[in-house]
């Protein structure tokens, strides 16, 4: 059992709701890109390609998938986990990727879906789910609270 500077508070990351929040949120990026690789759980897997919009694989059979749309939710993931270990980072990973997420939703309506453009790729459904990411990220990086004795 660690030992308790004298003035500082053990709150880890329950007594820290935007480092759980960022926790929480980098988890379930780290979960929805493992889906991305399991058959069934991602419809038409067979036809599943690297990245570009001839991609036909779809997780949950609603969102477009591709190996590179699933290695940027991964990475997604990895970086939440990553950044929930300081409240600033936290901060950071929620307003910052909430960012990327608009401008990813932005990149989605702009450009012909059935084009090079879409290497990643993106449908209708992806473009509506990045705008919800974007904005809820961006509303739990800056409303979550940074708890009692919260580092930066």
């Amino acid at each position: 059992m660690s030992e308790q500077r004298p003035g500082r508070t053990a709150t880890g990351l329950t007594g820290n709701p935007l480092r759980l929040g960022a926790l929480v949120v980098g988890v379930v990026f780290l979960l929805v890109g493992l889906m991305g690789f399991i058959p069934g759980v991602t419809t038409d897997f067979d036809q599943m390609k690297f990245a570009g919009h001839q991609s036909e694989a779809e997780l949950l059979g609603l969102f477009q998938v591709s190996v590179l749309h699933n290695l940027v939710h991964l990475a997604f993931g990895v970086a939440g986990i990553a950044m929930s270990a300081t409240t600033m980072a936290a901060r950071i990973f929620l307003i910052g990727g909430g960012v990327i997420y608009l401008v990813l939703w932005l990149y989605g309506l702009v450009i012909d879906l059935d084009s090079a453009a879409n290497f990643v790729p993106l449908n209708t459904a992806d473009n509506w789910l990045h705008f919800v990411l974007g904005v809820g990220m961006i509303a739990l990086g800056l409303l979550l609270p940074r708890g009692v004795g919260a580092r930066r």
